[in-house]
């Protein structure tokens, strides 16, 4: 029991320390001490307790009040906060540091917990708890006088992001009544640093960390008029949680996900030299459809238009842009960034802060559930995010790329099958699962196929845990699915069953991996790189889906065979196995034979959902499961004594890696926007109307396609001034509406297509040119526009004699005016 002295110098026992942090409270505060004095003098021993009252740069007479009380009872004294109010927080910490009380308690001027509510946080701290935690949402508190609506909504949306940024299980940080154990308040509040009112997490957390039992207790509150809290200290918290979340970092951490940001910086260098004039040659066209993805969503959320679909291209049919992986949730959040800085450098950004946050998410959740050496953790986050499929697909996909939900979707399901907060877990489970879908679906069901194949594999080895497990987990994905469907119901409808929507998408009979593609090199292998086996052996160059190189596979059979013993190294090899089978199609031929076996795909090639899927893709499950069996190895080669063993194990693991070091992406400079284009000369030859959709389009020759899609591009200069036909998208076709890439053919687009590949210029006709009248009536067009490329020549004379005069030279282009002549 701690001790201060007498005015005589003779030390007393002081059993407990009132804190009452006050600033410009002189209406409200003589109640407040007369009610704690009152309450002390009646419950607690004659002179053993004290109250601090901390003036925190008052301009009232809060300080006069304190001193009229301290005339009558010198146990009440006044601490000054200084001449300026510097927050809650530092009154708070001036306040404790000052006390001498076995007991410390905290609470607010204004008494909105009455002070006989400490005899339930004496009880809590008598059963062996440091820290009673007065709380207006555990079971049993009553509110007798609700704050404002507003008010009271904002402050439990940020006990929300407290607790899952802060403490975790912790209803109520922010109730102005908490009960310490003296010694551990004045150590945690000497070691503290806010000075606002994120304070009470800083506190919680140090209580936590030290293993120091916390606990909430219900208590009565009532809302008082004169808060001081005002709108903007809400996002002050946030500022001082994410202040506290920074501090609290290990330097290890820090390192791991900086060196992950160096990392996508050095894949993308050759885009960042020039954001805006660089492209990446290996993206095929699909650069420019998700600039132009990007581009648009900005457009129609400051337009105020239906961001899940568009006219912009297509016209006049357009493209469901729900439909097409436009990745809402980051292509909304970005919409400021997109305006004011361009598509381009939106999507480089998106695509290289994306892969660094996908390598620091599995970072986390290696540490958090695999194992805790870091060096470990970061080799198999490394594998994980930059592996050879990752990196093919950060030329062109960034919803392959931005992967960073996918391990906290892990981890939370891994959360249900304890069972200990079901309901709490499954409602964060589906709403990240929401989020995931704006991100793209496709990852997701990958994500969920990786997931069935460890949980099965994981069950078989482990009984007694799935046994356990499998009531709580199906209880927290029924709770999951119950927060999710209200949530994508519309998006999802309108996905599948709206405008331009359509069935599955065929992608050839030859998209699965072949087994040698598991075993080769990627094309961007810094060492061992073959492009041309590489495009043999793949889809293209966007989808090099497995490649993974036959010394890590070497490597991870090793460790297989050397840790077969854990139940956590089984189901993962029986993932990775599972994976790589699933990503050989419907029938795969056995290398160097002819010999065509069925494959396990064939078994979902026909179901909904799967039968969209690049089963090829199904490979890229496998890089995570590399990496965590990667990291698994790293740390237990790290803690045998024997350095030679250490030595060789690093060694070996070294040249495994090594041919999976990706080069640099290849980026070369991109063709200018034509000043016909980008100096609005446009506007002279088009009647627009793009508020409703009427109005006349701006037809590129030959339309734009998956082949060619710089148009896209053309149109986002022009700040979507125009719409056209044509177009680079997943859109319908016939009667069966089966998916295609692009708008569906018309005769006139398929001729200048067929022109723009061969170089031949058919004979064009009376029909030829009646079709082409047809056509351009139905597309609207105002003006046809072609800018120099390959064959251009031929494709002018095709125009020529489909107009029925020659095109005019302007702003860099070929332009037929289709108004002349009428």
């Amino acid at each position: 029991m701690s001790t201060t002295p007498k005015p005589g110098g003779r030390p007393v026992s002081v059993d407990l320390s009132v804190v009452v942090p006050a600033y410009n409270e002189e209406d409200r505060l003589a109640p407040t001490l007369d009610a704690i004095v009152a309450h002390l003098a009646a419950t607690e021993a004659a002179s053993t307790w004290e109250i601090i009252v901390v003036d925190d740069g008052s301009t009232d007479g809060t300080a006069d009040v304190v001193a009229a009380v301290t005339a009558r009872d010198a146990r009440v004294q006044l601490v000054s906060g200084g001449p300026r109010n510097r927050g809650k927080g530092h009154a708070l910490r001036l306040g404790v540091l000052a006390s001498h009380g076995r007991r410390v308690l905290l609470t607010d001027a204004d008494l909105a917990s009455p002070i006989d509510e400490l005899e339930r946080l004496d009880k809590a701290l008598a059963d062996g708890h440091t820290a009673a935690i007065g709380s207006r949402e555990a079971p049993g508190a009553s509110i007798e006088r609700h704050q404002h609506r507003l008010r009271e909504a904002l402050g439990r949306a940020g006990n929300v992001l407290i607790r899952g940024v802060a403490v975790p299980g912790i209803r109520d940080t922010q109730c102005g009544f908490k009960l310490f154990d003296g010694d551990r308040a004045r150590e945690a509040f000497a070691a503290s640093r806010l000075d606002g009112f994120g304070i009470d997490v800083e506190i919680l957390r140090y209580f936590r960390r030290s293993g120091w039992p916390v606990v909430e207790v219900p208590v009565r509150w009532s809302h008082q008029p004169g808060s001081k809290i005002r709108p903007y200290d809400y996002a002050r918290v946030l500022g001082e949680l994410a202040a506290l979340r920074a501090r609290s970092a290990r330097p290890a951490d820090v390192l791991a996900v900086t060196c992950f940001l160096l990392m996508s910086v050095a894949l993308y260098i050759g885009r960042w030299l020039d954001p805006n004039g660089r492209y990446l040659s290996d993206s095929l066209q699909d650069q420019n459809q998700w600039e132009w993805f990007f581009a648009v969503t900005a457009d129609n959320l400051v337009h105020l238009r239906n961001p899940l679909f568009t006219t912009f291209q297509g016209y006049p049919d357009g493209v469901n842009l729900m439909a097409n992986t436009v990745m809402l949730g980051l292509s909304v959040p970005f919409a400021p960034v997109t305006l004011a800085l361009g598509p381009a450098v939106s999507l480089a950004l998106v695509m290289t802060l994306g892969l660094a946050a996908t390598a620091a998410a599995w970072y986390w959740l290696i540490v958090r559930r695999v194992v805790r050496h870091r060096g470990a953790a970061f080799a198999g986050a490394a594998l994980a995010a930059f592996a050879p499929p990752m990196v093919s697909h950060a030329n062109a996909h960034p919803n392959f790329v931005v992967l960073f939900m996918i391990p906290p979707i892990i981890d939370r399901a891994l959360r249900l099958c304890t069972g200990a907060r079901t309901r709490r877990d499954g409602t964060v489970l589906g709403l990240m699962a929401v989020y995931q879908i704006f991100l793209g679906e496709e990852a997701l069901l990958l994500a969920a196929m990786g997931m069935l194949l460890f949980a099965a594999a994981y069950g078989l080895v482990h009984r007694d845990a799935a046994r356990d497990a499998w009531r709580p987990l199906l209880k927290g994905l029924g709770i999951a699915t119950v927060v999710a469907l209200p949530l994508v119901t519309f998006p999802l409808s309108w996905q599948f069953f709206g405008p331009q929507s359509y069935g599955n998408i065929a992608h050839g009979d030859n998209s699965g991996n072949s087994p040698l593609a598991l075993l080769s090199f990627a094309e961007r292998s810094l060492l061992a790189g073959d492009r041309e086996r590489a495009d043999a052996l793949s889809l293209n160059i966007t989808e090099q889906n497995a490649f993974y190189g036959w010394p890590l596979v070497l490597l991870a059979l090793g460790i297989v065979v050397r840790l077969w013993e854990r139940p956590l190294v089984k189901a993962l090899a029986v993932t990775a196995v599972g994976a790589a089978l699933l990503s050989l199609g419907p029938e795969f031929r056995l290398p160097q034979t002819d010999l065509v076996l069925p494959g396990p795909w064939a078994l979902l090639a026909e179901k909904p959902l799967f039968e969209s899927v690049i089963e090829g893709r199904v490979a890229m499950i496998c890089a995570p499961v590399l990496g965590i069996l990667l990291a698994i190895a790293c740390e237990r080669l790290a803690a045998v004594p024997s350095l030679g063993t250490r030595y060789v194990g690093f060694m070996a693991i070294t040249l495994a890696l090594l041919p999976v070091v990706p080069a640099p992406l290849t980026s070369v400079e991109r063709p200018e926007v034509p000043a016909f284009i980008a100096d609005g000369t446009w506007k002279s030859y088009v009647d627009t109307d793009t508020d409703t959709g009427a109005g006349e389009t701006l037809v590129p020759v030959p339309l734009p396609d998956a082949g060619n899609a710089e148009a896209l591009r053309w149109q986002s200069t022009a700040d979507f001034g125009f719409r056209m036909p044509g177009g680079y998208f997943n859109g319908p076709f016939g009667e069966d509406r089966v998916g295609i890439y692009g708008a569906a053919p018309r005769h006139t687009s398929r001729l200048l297509r067929d022109v723009r590949y061969t170089g031949r210029v058919p004979v064009i006709g009376e029909n030829w040119r009646a079709q082409a009248s047809r056509d351009f009536a139905y597309w609207h067009a105002g003006a046809l526009v072609l800018r120099p490329q390959p064959y251009d020549e031929q494709l002018r004379e095709t125009v020529d004699k489909l107009v029925g005069r020659p095109g005019t030279w302007v702003g860099g282009v070929w332009v037929w005016d289709l108004h002349e002549g009428d």
